[in-house]
C-alpha cells in the first residue's frame, strides 16, 4: 500500500504532499537527491514481501505424521494443499496487501502521515542497501540506455510546470 501512496504523491508539488510531521519526513527521505530512494524502496519492499511470504508459508504449513488423520477429514489432495502453506500466503496477499492498496489509493496523504510508513520506508531502504539486489540496478541502467528512457520530467514536465499549465488552461476555459 505504501508504494501506491508514494506513486500517488510522486508527481505532486511538495506543497500538496501533506504538511504533517511524518508526511514531510517520509517525502523528504523518499524524494531526496536524484530520486533513487523511490526505486530503492521498491527493491527493499520486494525483499520484505518475499521474506514475509516465506515466513507465513512456513508458519501456516501443516506437517502431519503418517498415522494422523487429515485436518477436517478432507481428501489427501486437499490435505497436500494445506501442507504447502499456500493458503496462508494467499490470505496474506488478500488481507495484507490488496485491501491496504485500496485504502492507500483513496487516502495517500493519510498513509504518508502515519509514523509506521516512515519506519517501514527506512526498513525497506535498509534491505536494499544490503546489496542483495544490486544487479537490478545494473540491468535497469542497461535497459534505460538501450530503450533511450529519460526521466519523467522530460516527457511530462515537473509538478510545478504541470500545475502552471493546468491553471493556464483552466483560465482559458473560464473566459
Amino acid at each position: 500500500s505504501m508504494q501506491i501512496a508514494f506513486f500517488a504523491v510522486a508527481k505532486l508539488p511538495p506543497s500538496e504532499r501533506g504538511n504533517s510531521y511524518f508526511a514531510t519526513k517520509t517525502c523528504d527521505l523518499l524524494f531526496q537527491g536524484d530520486g533513487k530512494n523511490l526505486p530503492a524502496f521498491m527493491i527493499g519492499r520486494q525483499l520484505s514481501i518475499v521474506s514475509c511470504m516465506f515466513f507465513v508459508a512456513r508458519v501456516t504449513s501443516v506437517s502431519l505424521d503418517e498415522n494422523d488423520e487429515n485436518i477436517f477429514g478432507v481428501p489427501n489432495v486437499v490435505q497436500a494443499l494445506f501442507n504447502t502453506g499456500l493458503l496462508g500466503a494467499l490470505l496474506l496477499t488478500i488481507v495484507g496487501s490488496i485491501a491496504w492498496q485500496l485504502v492507500a489509493s483513496a487516502f495517500p496523504r493519510a498513509i504518508l502521515a502515519n509514523p509506521l510508513t516512515y519506519v517501514l520506508l527506512r526498513i525497506c531502504l535498509l534491505f536494499e542497501s544490503t546489496g542483495i539486489c544490486s544487479g537490478a540496478w545494473v540491468l535497469a541502467e542497461i535497459h534505460k540506455r538501450l530503450a533511450g528512457f529519460q526521466r519523467d520530467e522530460v516527457y511530462i514536465g515537473t509538478a510545478e510546470e504541470r500545475s502552471k499549465k493546468f491553471i493556464a488552461s483552466k483560465s482559458l476555459h473560464i473566459t
